[in-house]
């Protein structure tokens, strides 16, 4: 291999190697603008849109025993990475997608562990990582929130007794 492919090759395979995930998508037909502003909403999101040869994807890919990627390796390809949340980096691809049919997801990895365009749309379904994060908190302090609460009610009860008491002895009065 020439030394100008083997740097890119390396390129690539540092992107990956350094993303927890990998979504590889197909750009065929997107216009120039629409390209910029996928890769201007993806940046949004904390991932990266890199377009690359289907041959260096391969060997890069293979360089770091990731899932086979053989049969999504056709056609024009870019490919999506990026350091935090693959459910963010996937709802804008599906966002846009809905908006302008392009680009189609092929396929993805996670935690090497091969996804397919379906699953990567369920991906894109689920709440955002904050989201679910504030579920999860909201969940742990429901029991704590319950036993404070508990806690309190002899005497919320006992005040609500002297105050129906003292009412009443200024009514008599």
């Amino acid at each position: 291999m020439r030394p100008e492919k083997t740097l890119i090759v390396a390129d690539v395979r540092e992107k990956l190697k350094s993303s927890p995930y990998l979504l590889v998508v197909d750009y065929t037909g997107m216009k120039v603008p629409h390209f910029e502003e996928l890769r201007t909403r993806l940046t949004g999101a904390g991932a990266r849109l890199s377009v690359v040869r289907n041959t260096f994807l391969k060997i890069a890919a293979q360089d770091l025993k990731m899932p086979e990627l053989e049969g999504s390796l056709t056609g024009q390809t870019a490919m999506v990475t990026g350091e935090v949340d693959i459910c963010a980096a996937a709802k804008v691809l599906k966002s846009f997608h809905a908006e302008f049919q392009k680009p189609t997801v092929r396929c993805g990895v996670l935690d090497n562990a091969a996804l397919d365009a379906t699953q990567v749309a369920e991906l894109a379904d689920l709440p955002s990582k904050g989201a679910l994060q504030a579920k999860l908190l909201g969940l742990l302090q429901t029991p704590a929130t319950q036993f404070v609460r508990i806690l309190n009610e002899p005497g919320t009860c006992l005040a609500r007794v002297l105050q129906a008491k003292a009412d009443a002895a200024g009514e008599a009065a």
